[in-house]
């Protein structure tokens, strides 16, 4: 295994959603400035889903045409109109245009739009790209997927995004002459909300977005080029071969798989279960793959939509330093996962269903506390405030090893598997997305918590 490789795999797996997660981190800033106000999370969630074209394209391409779509140009087009965009981005995301007798941010709209579809597209062609290479890369490529939410979290951080420091109110009326308009009004003596001004600017922290899809695109043309690499790559023959050559490829996999490799599942009398169905190596029977596919759906509908559409309203009663917390722990146990996956890639189908059940127990926590919102269980305690951290990063942390696992037993069913878990992944995402967006923004089922000042009965 090249170190090289591994970095180059990381910096590229980077790319894959950081543009659509730090535009999200980057609301609290975007929102005040522009006429959508806080509308734009609902457009954006459309948005988001209305550029699963560009993995319906790919996917039916794979699906009528297999073996004729190469991932690379679509791959470089992609990263590159990620560049493009979040480039322009910087400088025009505050730009309005007047749209029927209304003043709009078309590009704003327009360019998360296009930046819907490279994140989205991701999922079916990066995946797909990585059988090139060993399968040791697959799971240092999920690293730096999940290190893509990791990053614009912290440097949003660093930013001062959503800040706030609570005052009396008659204080700060006394020290400034009036409240402000970054506060919330209230009664006197009460403790009033003040969010801080950012240490950059929007424009700063779009121009860093763009750097990365940069070094994304870097990492990639090295992945392809660079000797070192491509001492690491596998014969690429069966790409251009058709199904047939596919399926050898796919042989010759299985049966160098390392025996503690093997999936745990399996009995001893293995060697009859060589072809249990159709799809890829047929290791796997028709019931095994449903569960496999069912479970990476559900699991990424749940921490992709389910879950982050109810964060603020799970964590804020507790207050913005829990918020911020669980957010930024959160961040931080989906590449731990993939570290604990690359050391410890157990592929147990009931170890799956077990930790699948258990993160679900645990998001179930998570969504029982948003539904009490702004009064959850033990609001006032710092065992509250503790509960709900670690809820949040064990169901990340779960969650995600389970997404990993998925990932690598579908990468020795052979490339057309992996191009399958791609659209699976974006199938979940979207139905969770599909099924959040009502309950949050349109029937205002969820209620918000005040990060200073939510009075509860005890």
């Amino acid at each position: 295994m090249t170190l090289l490789t591994h970095v180059l795999a990381c910096l590229f797996g980077m790319g894959s959603w950081v543009a659509i997660n730090g535009i999200w981190v980057e609301l609290p800033l975007i929102v005040p400035e522009i006429p959508e106000g806080w509308y734009l999370p609902s457009y954006l969630t459309v948005l988001i889903q209305m550029a699963n074209v560009g993995p319906l394209f790919v996917t039916l391409m794979h699906c009528f045409r297999p073996g004729k779509l190469d991932e690379r140009p679509v791959i470089y087009s992609i990263v590159g109109l990620g560049v493009v965009a979040t480039f322009l981005l910087a400088f025009f995301w505050k730009h309005t245009v007047p749209l029927a007798g209304a003043t709009h941010s078309v590009p704003l709209l327009v360019l998360c739009f296009l930046l819907s579809v490279v994140d989205c597209t991701s999922s079916v062609t990066f995946l797909p790209f990585m059988m090139r290479l060993g399968p040791q890369y697959l799971t240092t490529y999920f690293v730096g997927e999940g290190v893509s939410g990791l990053v614009p979290a912290v440097v949003a951080l660093v930013q001062g995004v959503g800040v706030v420091h609570c005052r009396n109110a008659t204080v700060a009326s006394l020290a400034n002459g009036t409240l402000g308009v970054n506060s919330t009004v209230g009664a006197s003596g009460e403790l009033q909300a003040q969010y801080q001004p950012a240490n950059f600017s929007a424009q700063v922290f779009f121009l860093f977005l763009s750097a990365m899809m940069v070094v994304c695109l870097a990492a990639f043309l090295l992945l392809n080029h660079h000797p070192a690499v491509a001492r690491e790559k596998k014969c690429e023959q069966y790409f251009n071969g058709g199904l047939a050559e596919e399926k050898s490829d796919q042989a010759l996999s299985l049966s160098h798989r390392p025996q503690e490799e093997k999936p745990m599942i399996s009995s001893p009398d293995s060697h009859r279960r060589a072809r249990q169905s159709s799809f890829g190596t047929g290791f796997y029977s028709g019931p095994e793959l449903v569960f496999i596919f069912v479970v990476l759906a559900w699991v990424n509908a749940l921490t992709n939509a389910v879950l982050p559409s109810v964060q603020s309203y799970s964590c804020l009663p507790y207050g913005n330093q829990a918020y911020h917390l669980a957010a930024t722990m959160a961040a931080v146990a989906n590449p731990v996962a993939c570290f604990i996956a690359m050391f410890l890639p157990l592929r147990s189908l009931v170890l799956i269903g077990l930790l699948t059940i258990v993160g679900t127990g645990f998001g179930t926590y998570i969504m029982a506390m948003a539904t009490l919102s702004p009064c959850p269980l033990l609001v006032h305690s710092a065992s509250g405030t503790t509960l709900i951290v670690i809820a949040w990063v064990l169901f990340v942390l779960t969650l995600s090893y389970v997404k990993v696992i998925i990932g690598v037993i579908l990468r020795d069913e052979g490339h057309s598997a992996l191009v399958w878990c791609g659209a699976v992944v974006q199938l979940g995402s979207m139905l969770g997305a599909l099924s959040m967006f009502p309950l949050v923004s349109v029937y205002g089922l969820f209620k918000s918590g005040d990060p200073c000042n939510t009075k509860c009965t005890k």
